[in-house]
């Protein structure tokens, strides 16, 4: 028999009129649903290609590219919610590698995952792109497991 998601706790998706967020990005605007299989190592990849924050310093508006990756153990992360939380970066000012870090760390802790790969692809701004890389890395999965992922994550660049 089909399992079915529980999504009754989930607020953004289809609510009608979507309320943005403009303060600082919170990852109490993330929602979750269950993970039906949580035994399969499979990887998630999500793609933001209008991602916008700010220059802490000039306030000058940074564009980018953001690729994420991420293993699911127990929880998924829902999309639309998702794009609500790289939304409410609009108007905040970090560096590039401390927005790529953030979103790690606010996955990470809402999700649990087993595996979470981001590639921060800015852009050009002064003669130079900078393109942040986190990975983090669950630490009870094996050293097989992890050249799987990262073999999985290697696939998904080819068509990406």
């Amino acid at each position: 028999m089909k399992k079915k998601s529980d999504t009754k706790n989930l607020k953004s998706l289809g609510s009608g009129k979507t309320d943005y967020v403009y303060d600082e990005p919170s990852l109490d605007i993330l929602e979750t649903f269950k993970n039906l299989h949580p035994d399969r190592l499979y990887v998630v990849p999500l793609e933001c290609n209008e991602f916008t924050s700010l220059c802490p310093i000039t306030g000058q508006p940074d564009f980018a590219k953001l690729h994420i990756i991420y293993v699911p153990d127990e929880l998924m992360v829902e999309s639309k919610s998702m794009k609500l939380y790289l939304f409410s970066f609009r108007q905040h000012g970090e560096f590039h590698e401390d927005v790529c870090n953030r979103i790690v760390n606010d996955l990470k802790e809402k999700l649990n995952p087993k595996y979470i790969f981001l590639v921060g692809d800015f852009n050009v701004r002064g003669g130079i792109a900078i393109k942040p890389v986190v990975e983090y890395c669950r630490q009870d999965l094996s050293r097989e497991d992890i050249a799987d992922i990262r073999w999985r994550v290697e696939q998904y660049w080819r068509v990406a």
